[in-house]
């Protein structure tokens, strides 16, 4: 992984691999950012592979009229045309020492012949692999040691439990609690704070309370976040991916797999396996069945089949609360 303390790469090829294009904008980023902080009047030329030929690479490597620095950054390597391959690989055996060559290659089998034979002349190799659904509380910290704060393990799980999976909102929300946080520790006290003040957090708060069997709370919570400007559609949405987890949990609990090997196959992060067989305990398979069907049904109405889309998601929430376990 790239760090923003590395020096700029001026005299060598930094190739960055990998199909997480969140992860791959921000090496480039960075690196840019530290070709600039060493070289203020550094030529920065970006341009995608499949629209290169030799003449316009050499262009991007040479020096400009006015710096002798140049950053040259290839996007989509796997496209770049088999003319340009030789020219290409023969820059990367000598970049001058005024330049810094970046090529991004999205990681799968398309132009993987000529990323291999750049591989072995690259200085660094930056990987930007898809973050697992099971490793993104690891992310979190990660994330957290980059802006040189700690998060307890307990506040990454909720900031994943509260936030979601997708990394880019997980990055920014890190970034704002370490700005915001009081001391070097990002706590779950902060977390839920910051939860607290942001309306699209809401939703999974409220599938969390269906699925614990807490219809009152769930209520109080759509209610306030309906008020907030929550669109009806995220929470169905919210609802359909929590069910659907417990579903899967139910099919698969009996099992006896390992329990990261069950998060995996679920498609949850492993703490999340305490929290549905605590779950599994409010709700029957039929009742996740019939939980569904009607979270579908919602979800075609508050987007466009229903003319008040807040009052179908106050009653799917009804519904639910029907078909959970009755309490004993």
């Amino acid at each position: 992984m790239w760090t923003m303390s590395r020096p700029a790469p001026f005299g060598r090829l930094v190739l960055v691999v990998g199909s997480e294009s969140f992860l791959a904008e921000r090496t480039v980023r960075e690196i840019t950012a530290a070709c600039r902080a060493e070289h203020p009047d550094v030529t920065v030329a970006v341009a995608e592979a499949g629209d290169l030929n030799t003449g316009q690479l050499m262009e991007m490597t040479g020096s400009a009229l006015f710096s002798a620095e140049a950053l040259a950054v290839v996007t989509g390597l796997e496209s770049l045309p088999a003319a340009v391959n030789d020219a290409l690989l023969a820059l990367a055996r000598d970049v001058p020492p005024e330049v810094a060559l970046v090529c991004v290659h999205e990681g799968g089998a398309k132009g993987k012949p000529l990323l291999d034979k750049l591989k072995p002349l690259a200085d660094d190799v930056v990987e930007c692999k898809p973050v697992k659904t099971w490793e993104l509380d690891r992310f979190v910290q990660a994330e957290a040691r980059r802006h040189r704060v700690t998060i307890e393990a307990d506040a990454a799980k909720l900031l994943v439990n509260s936030v979601g999976t997708d990394i880019r909102a997980l990055a920014a929300t890190v970034e704002q609690l370490a700005a915001d946080g009081e001391g070097a520790t990002v706590t779950v006290a902060l977390v839920k704070r910051l939860a607290a003040g942001r309306a699209d957090v809401t939703s999974f708060g409220i599938a969390d309370d269906v699925l614990n069997g807490e219809y009152e709370k769930a209520v109080e919570k759509l209610r306030w976040a309906l008020s907030t400007g929550v669109s009806p559609v995220l929470v169905t949405g919210t609802l359909a991916s929590s069910m659907r987890q417990l579903g899967r949990y139910l099919d698969a609990r009996g099992d006896r797999r390992p329990e990261a090997t069950l998060a995996r196959d679920i498609g949850v992060p492993p703490f999340k396996i305490k929290d549905l067989a605590r779950q599994s305990r409010v709700w029957t398979e039929a009742g996740v069945a019939k939980a569904i069907i009607a979270i579908a049904k919602a979800d075609a109405e508050v987007k466009g089949a229903s003319g008040d889309a807040e009052f179908a998601v106050e009653r799917l929430l009804v519904a639910l609360n029907d078909y959970r376990r009755p309490a004993r």
